[in-house]
């Protein structure tokens, strides 16, 4: 099939998902057609940071989600200087159209796609599926690390107001009753466990949710081949279930800010909400706080 055919489908793949920004996707056919374009970045942020070097779509670098985007000393993302030191080392810059992908329905994809955000970058896509579909379809996999010629691209400076929360913004948006959404497993949301089910404690002292908050967890928006359900499904889900709109002042919250940047991405980018934040210190901040004010039970 000729490759204008291919990406003909792959494009209408997309499209007829009904989302309000296609753009910010791409099909596993649509990659497998430009893979070697040289205006295009793939980028693989994966939770098993191991994973990257058995194997990963040719062409790909790696991003580590610990040490490349988050500040290893203060509780705090990569500062505007190392973000351009980051992406100059990539060989990206602004003409640069950089495509994320990751294992566990692409949960660390849209984590670091919301910290170039941050930034700024907005030349960003998500590989719709990740590693889960492209793995699926038996498509090609190396152990190559490809190397780009260094860029000498300038950062933006980081613009956390815009689609970042903090814990006392998110304590006046609780009291205010504006929309919260709790994106963490039901036993999380109701206070039985502190953690994820098969990971370990990871220092909160208090199980439950924030007031007022809705629980959606984050993975009901995708399918088991790791792709996002369509725009229809999306808003059955936080529309017809849980009353959100599109003009609703949202925040969304999980652990630490990883799994909430995956229902970010949905509302903001999917289904086009105008102003969704994601509060990153999240439970581990919330849980371990003096006085801030929590409810248990079961998601409503």
């Amino acid at each position: 099939m000729a490759a204008s055919t291919i990406t003909e489908l792959a494009d209408k793949a997309i499209a007829d998902k009904g989302y309000t920004h296609a753009d910010t996707l791409v099909s596993t056919e649509w990659l497998a057609e430009h893979i070697g374009d040289p205006d295009i970045r793939l980028i693989e942020s994966d939770e098993d940071v191991l994973l990257y070097d058995t194997g990963h779509i040719p062409g790909a670098q790696k991003v580590d989600w610990h040490e490349d985007l988050n500040d290893t000393v203060m509780r705090d993302y990569i500062s505007q200087e190392q973000f351009e030191k980051l992406l100059r080392s990539k060989g990206i810059d602004e003409t640069t159209t950089v495509i994320f992908y990751g294992d566990k329905n692409n949960w660390w994809a849209t984590y670091a796609y919301w910290v170039f955000k941050l930034f700024g970058f907005n030349n960003a896509k998500i590989l719709d599926g990740g590693r889960i579909k492209w793995d699926l379809e038996g498509r090609e996999m190396t152990t190559d690390v490809p190397k780009f010629p260094a860029t000498s691209f300038k950062a933006q400076p980081r613009n956390d107001e815009r689609i970042r929360a903090f814990f006392n913004q998110v304590r006046e948006h609780a009291a205010a009753g504006k929309r919260l959404v709790d994106v963490r497993s039901p036993d999380e949301f109701s206070g039985v466990k502190t953690h994820m089910a098969d990971y370990p404690q990871e220092g909160t002292l208090r199980g439950g949710h924030i007031k007022g908050a809705r629980s959606v967890p984050w993975a009901r928006a995708a399918n088991a081949d790791g792709t996002f359900k369509t725009a229809d499904e999306l808003r059955a889900i936080y529309e017809t279930e849980q009353g959100l709109k599109k003009d609703d002042d949202v925040v969304a919250y999980c652990r630490i800010g990883e799994r909430s940047s995956h229902t970010w991405f949905v509302l903001t980018e999917l289904l086009g909400y105008e102003k969704v934040r994601n509060y990153d210190g999240s439970w581990t901040e919330w849980g371990n706080a003096v006085r801030a004010p929590i409810e248990k039970g079961g998601p409503t």
